[in-house]
């Protein structure tokens, strides 16, 4: 629910950290599970946990764009509806000072400081990433040239670069309407990423393409719109009956362990696929701030919450704890059998990841938040600890 907090003026939606966190774990299951061995591969119960139960983890990613949207669209709604216009500059410094910190720090470990370790390890670096198209926040189109960096840590970067590239953009498109017309750039970009995906059936360009994963966030940006400038649709979700709220979490999991059998076979579903799946997000996400009967809140789980905080941390650093961690668990010879791969590795490397990005939020990003506040726009939102 979304909370006020009366002393401070301040709003707080208490259950989206948890979410944030579960699209976290998502991806990491997803990047986890890594062996050579032919054996393993082979084992029904190695293919049934990395590929069955985690094939489509990357979803998280998706979940992560439609949060932003709604997020940073609920925000800058508020902003100028209370001030009358949105301070773009001030909008670019907080972002800058929550994500480039971080960024910039897996940037340098992947270009300078990977290359050092992979040759002291006794390997050869073999990078094809370009370094200036991380440098400029566009490096998902240099992965979709060239695919995974060799360097861990880069390659989870490109949808950093995408949220950039939207985080750039946004405001200075709402800054040109007023409050009650910004549904017309969402639907125009929604319209757009729709006809991209018509004209360009390529997987890796439907999945990390800007034009693409756009869609993603203005689908979260209208579900903020209508919140906001429609109170029967928020009392609506306030009403949502129980039945309805079953049934699309039934259909988000059905669609989590079988998109690929149901929503790819065929040309008219792949080019729609990604805005339905998106919409069950947005649902999920207005489930969670407003429906009254839900049947769980995510504020309710504390640790999740507490964990979700330093999801931008996880989210960044976790490739490269899961190739560090597995490489040293291979050295002392602990990924032999299936049950060290995929319980083993994946527990060490998530409580390492957990463990460092703790650091990192408290001794390295924390302190740039900090300075977040002297660029508000007045008694500011706070949606999650991470915006």
């Amino acid at each position: 629910m979304l909370r006020t907090n009366l002393t401070v003026n301040k709003t707080y939606f208490e259950n989206l950290d948890g979410l944030r966190f579960f699209c976290f774990l998502s991806v990491f299951f997803f990047h986890s599970f890594h062996t050579d061995l032919p054996e393993i591969k082979a084992s029904p119960a190695f293919n049934f946990v990395k590929h069955d139960l985690f094939g489509n983890g990357f979803l998280g990613v998706n979940f992560f764009f439609v949060l932003s949207g709604f997020l940073i669209t609920y925000l800058l709604v508020k902003e100028k509806k209370s001030k009358g216009s949105i301070n773009i500059i001030h909008f670019w410094i907080r972002r800058i000072l929550r994500i480039w910190p971080l960024y910039f720090a897996c940037v340098f470990y992947g270009f300078v400081i990977f290359p050092y370790t992979k040759t002291l390890a006794g390997g050869v670096p073999s990078e094809t990433a370009n370094p200036w198209y991380y440098l400029a926040f566009i490096s998902n189109f240099d992965y979709i040239k060239k695919g995974l960096p060799d360097a861990t840590g880069l390659g989870v970067l490109w949808s950093v670069s995408v949220e950039e590239q939207f985080y750039l953009a946004w405001p200075l498109i709402l800054s040109l309407f007023p409050v009650r017309k910004f549904w017309i750039p969402l639907v125009i970009i929604l319209a757009g990423s729709l006809v991209f995906r018509f004209f360009n059936d390529v997987p890796i360009l439907h999945e990390m393409h800007t034009f693409s994963c756009i869609g993603d966030m203005a689908l979260g940006g209208l579900g903020a719109f209508l919140v906001l400038e429609f109170p029967s649709f928020k009392q609506r979700l306030h009403n949502l009956p129980r039945w309805l709220i079953i049934i699309v979490y039934a259909v988000f999991v059905f669609v989590f362990f079988f998109r690929d059998e149901f929503m790819l076979g065929s040309f008219f579903a792949r080019v729609f696929e990604r805005i339905f799946i998106s919409s069950l997000m947005l649902f999920i996400i207005l489930e969670q701030c407003y429906a009254e009967n839900s049947f769980f809140k995510m504020g309710n789980f504390k640790f999740v919450s507490w964990l979700g905080l330093i999801t931008y941390g996880l989210y960044c650093i976790h490739f490269i704890v899961i190739s560090t961690s597995n490489a040293l668990i291979g050295k002392l010879g602990f990924n032999t059998k299936v049950w060290e791969v995929v319980y083993l590795e994946t527990i060490v490397s998530l409580l390492i990841t957990i463990a460092v990005s703790l650091l990192s939020y408290r001794f390295f990003e924390k302190p740039f938040l900090m300075l977040k506040e002297r660029f508000s726009f007045g008694p500011r939102p706070i949606l999650t600890q991470q915006n």
